[in-house]
């Protein structure tokens, strides 16, 4: 196992396969366990690169995870492009990890080239499903489906790392709220942002929120693209695992 150094912690990583870096970025809760279907496919035609954030899968834990996470955990990734001194790379990231990436590009344009988000709540912390995560999460540490994905991804710890990501949520809504430091206008980077319109997640705001926030951010951008699964749940890229491959090896492979 690799593993490189961020502020005396280690974070572990792994890269499959060759050509242009393409990093996969996990959401809030995961690891990069949860990309284990789907890396090697991106692998024949990139050099696919997995980051466990800190506090996460096989990375070292924390006591408390940040508040500004998605910023923090950008700076986890720009510090490992640093090291490696990789540029212009692919970004995918899920949920969370869409969020993450776009933190990424924004900082710091020169080390991105193209930035796929998927199912990610916009530029700001939704009130309607921050306001419940309490008492959510601990809903979901009783149910079986929950508790097998948890221990999955991070082990037999994996209730420590649930609360705590649960806990920065919250007052990340309460202090910060939004996801960004710098403008959505300044991403310089292509983007393309993937949902599914029967996400349980965003569907109980409201049916067309995807559509409406990727275009509204979008408009604000002035460049990029969004493509909606009709069917499948969160995230898309998992739900809709086939269709999603076509749809951004397409976006990634274009000039």
């Amino acid at each position: 196992m690799s593993y490189y150094n961020y502020q005396s912690k280690n974070i572990f990583y792994e890269e499959i396969g060759t050509g242009k870096p393409l990093l996969l970025l996990h959401g809030n809760t995961a690891s990069s366990n949860m990309f284990l279907n789907i890396a090697n496919q991106y692998a024949e035609k990139y050099k696919v690169i997995l980051i466990d954030f800190l506090g996460h899968g096989k990375s070292d834990r924390l006591d408390k995870f940040p508040v500004d996470l998605w910023y923090e955990e950008a700076q986890q990734v720009i510090e490992f492009l640093s090291q490696k001194k990789y540029a212009e790379v692919f970004l995918l990231g899920s949920s969370g990890g869409a969020l993450v990436a776009i933190n990424i590009a924004l900082e710091r344009p020169d080390l991105v080239s193209k930035v796929i988000a998927d199912s990610f709540e916009g530029t700001n912390a939704i009130d309607a499903f921050t306001a419940n995560i309490v008492n959510d999460r601990d809903f979901s540490k009783q149910n079986e489906g929950a508790r097998m994905f948890y221990q999955a991804m991070q082990g037999d710890d994996w209730e420590s790392v649930v609360d705590n990501d649960t806990n920065a949520i919250f007052e990340h809504s309460k202090l910060i709220g939004k996801f960004f430091h710098k403008p959505i206008s300044t991403l310089q980077a292509d983007i393309l942002m993937t949902g599914s319109n029967e996400d349980v997640f965003i569907t109980c705001v409201d049916t067309e929120f995807y559509r409406k926030i990727y275009s509204k951010m979008i408009k604000e951008i002035g460049h990029g693209d969004f493509y909606l699964f009709e069917h499948g749940g969160h995230p898309a890229m998992l739900s809709n695992q086939t269709q999603f491959i076509k749809e951004t090896l397409s976006f990634l492979e274009r000039d």
